[in-house]
């Protein structure tokens, strides 16, 4: 066990030999580190909070009381092979939260970017890769394998299902099953999941200028309303667009992907 100086750990806390504890973290009552946990420089665990399997937590990362963090996948075909969690720094993970290890089959390695907040019981499924400034609204959840983009935002009581994409800054509304992927920026709603348009709020929100927005909205309405099937739509867009919002559009939906897409209603 490697803890640094620096650390404070409540003495009803467990820490299990091996795990490594770095500069100014904070361990509550009752808290729980696993053997092969690493927590990065300043990372809190309130108390009651769990932190097990082969899991990484980037610096400044505050985890609540009863989230459990590197616990083995909710999958049936895992058999314990030695797989990996790895959060990056600055995530807030609310109470009764659950991020789950990978698994042979997928990858070995569920991973989480910088910055996001996984609000009271969401759960990120195994092998799913989460970006940067993403929130997870209260209950909603991630089933295995999924890939999400930078700051989308996951509606409370949401799901997401396995294999699915969703696309960079896109939103996903209250009480929504997503079973296709989701291009970027799209806005998603309705309980079986439809694409309803842009996420026009968010766009405005970061600042994006008006001429790539104006050339996002034009790019939708082809995509809706063009000659063609949905793919060779996005072909001739991406043949077309000198606009790098658009261009994010066109790639995602030429990616290859296991899944259908939400196509505009």
């Amino acid at each position: 066990m490697s803890v640094d100086p620096s650390a404070q750990i409540h003495p009803s806390a467990v820490v299990e030999e091996g795990a490594v504890i770095g500069p100014d973290c904070v361990i509550g009552a009752f808290a729980l580190v696993g053997p092969e946990v690493t927590l990065g420089r300043g990372v809190v665990l309130k108390n009651h909070a769990v932190v097990t399997g082969w899991t990484e937590i980037g610096d400044e990362s505050v985890i609540w009381p009863f989230a459990v963090v590197g616990e083995v996948p909710q999958d049936l075909k895992y058999k314990g092979e030695h797989t990996r969690l790895v959060v990056g720094k600055r995530n807030r993970i609310r109470e009764g939260a659950t991020l789950n290890i990978g698994t042979e089959g997928g990858g070995g390695i569920t991973r989480v970017g910088d910055d996001n907040l996984f609000m009271t019981g969401a759960h990120v499924g195994h092998d799913s890769q989460v970006g940067s400034r993403v929130v997870m609204v209260n209950q909603s959840a991630l089933a295995g394998h999924c890939r999400i983009g930078d700051d989308v935002i996951i509606g409370g009581l949401s799901g997401i299902h396995q294999w699915v994409r969703i696309g960079k800054g896109a939103i996903i509304g209250a009480v929504t099953m997503v079973t296709n992927d989701v291009i970027p920026h799209g806005l998603v709603q309705a309980p079986r999941g439809e694409l309803d348009g842009l996420n026009l709020v968010g766009l405005k929100r970061k600042g994006v200028a008006r001429s790539d927005i104006t050339a996002l909205r034009a790019a939708y309405q082809m995509l809706a309303q063009g000659e063609g099937p949905f793919l060779d739509r996005a072909r001739r867009l991406a043949d077309e667009t000198d606009s790098d919002y658009v261009r994010e559009v066109t790639d995602f939906i030429l990616a290859q992907t296991d899944r259908s897409f939400l196509t505009p209603r």
